[in-house]
């Protein structure tokens, strides 16, 4: 359970701002409206904070659903939500609109924007695909891509369509989107298809090689991607030629090790070996061939240069029995 602290002067009525009602209100969820009049009524009038519980309990919400609509609040800039601590209770600071310029996100006059057909179209397709009405933060952004990043509307909703499928909705993730699109200089609908076409063969590759090694996408690190990246792209080896790498490092060292690999796969591209029949090519040639099994035993000159001598055994036997100066 949360609790939300208000810094006020008690009041006997609640003043709603008229911009409130006409930018903000009209864009919102009603619960979320709710929770936002309902918190003003306790703030104007001194109280000084209000659990979720009740805020629920009132409204006939989930407390999940109080601290979504005060974190959309927040992200419109109607509201400025503090932390107080770690245990999910926050300071509320409620801003005064009439002293917040209008449209000052990329100086967009949002208001004005919206009076554009094909610009208010394009924002409630956008809703549709997200399944949620906008907030006027990602309306403004949205509008922003046409004029920053020369996107036509049908770009922008190509992002929206490529981030849903992903399962992201969430404004930060398809901004990074957005960005990725802008910096690959797309502009066109055909660039646009072009661009995800590459990025979803490099990733249907590279889920591939992980589940050959065994792996899977989420502990994969940066620099991994970016050898997996070169592996497919710069030196743009087929699959089986990389699976032949992790067999070989498998065989050498009994485990999978990136750089390993990335190291054999550097060699053979620099040797210009793109194929399966190229590699075996190269191994034979640099397989010395082996020799027949014909050894001969050292010349050893002190034993070949040994004076064999001959005895004779019967004058040996009288030697030692001492018989040689018998008269016998």
């Amino acid at each position: 359970m949360s609790t939300f602290m208000f810094k006020s002067k008690a009041q006997d009525y609640t003043p709603v701002s008229n911009i409130f009602i006409d930018k903000y209100m009209v864009r919102a969820r009603g619960d979320f409206v709710k929770v936002y009049l309902l918190g003003l009524k306790y703030c104007m009038s001194g109280e000084l904070g209000v659990s979720s519980s009740i805020l629920a309990s009132t409204l006939h919400l989930l407390e999940t659903d109080v601290l979504n609509a005060w974190n959309y609040w927040n992200d419109e800039g109607v509201i400025n939500m503090i932390p107080i601590d770690n245990m999910g209770n926050f300071s509320i600071q409620f801003v005064d609109l009439n002293e917040k310029i209008e449209g000052n996100d990329n100086n967009i006059n949002l208001l004005k924007e919206l009076n554009k057909g094909p610009t208010k179209d394009m924002l409630q397709d956008i809703e549709k695909l997200l399944g949620r009405p906008l907030s006027s933060k990602e309306m403004s952004m949205y509008v922003g891509w046409q004029k920053e990043y020369n996107f036509p509307p049908e770009v922008i909703l190509l992002i929206i369509q490529y981030s849903v499928s992903k399962g992201k909705t969430d404004f930060r993730y398809i901004e990074k989107i957005a960005i990725a699109w802008f910096d690959s200089n797309i502009k066109t609908i055909e660039e646009a298809q072009s661009f995800i076409k590459r990025r979803e063969d490099k990733w249907i590759k590279i889920k591939k090689i992980l589940t050959y090694l065994g792996a899977k996408d989420g502990e994969v690190m940066k620099p991994q991607e970016d050898m997996l990246d070169k592996w497919i792209n710069t030196y743009k080896f087929p699959l089986e030629v990389i699976f032949k790498a992790c067999d070989i490092c498998f065989e050498r060292i009994n485990k999978a090790e990136f750089k390993y690999i990335d190291g054999i796969l550097t060699s053979w591209y620099k040797d210009g070996l793109m194929t399966l029949e190229d590699i075996a090519k190269k191994d034979t040639k640099t397989t010395p061939a082996r020799k027949p099994n014909n050894f001969k035993p050292p010349q050893n000159s002190t034993f070949n240069n040994f004076e064999q001598r001959s005895y004779n055994f019967d004058e040996l036997e009288k030697k030692l029995l001492g018989w040689e100066n018998s008269d016998d």
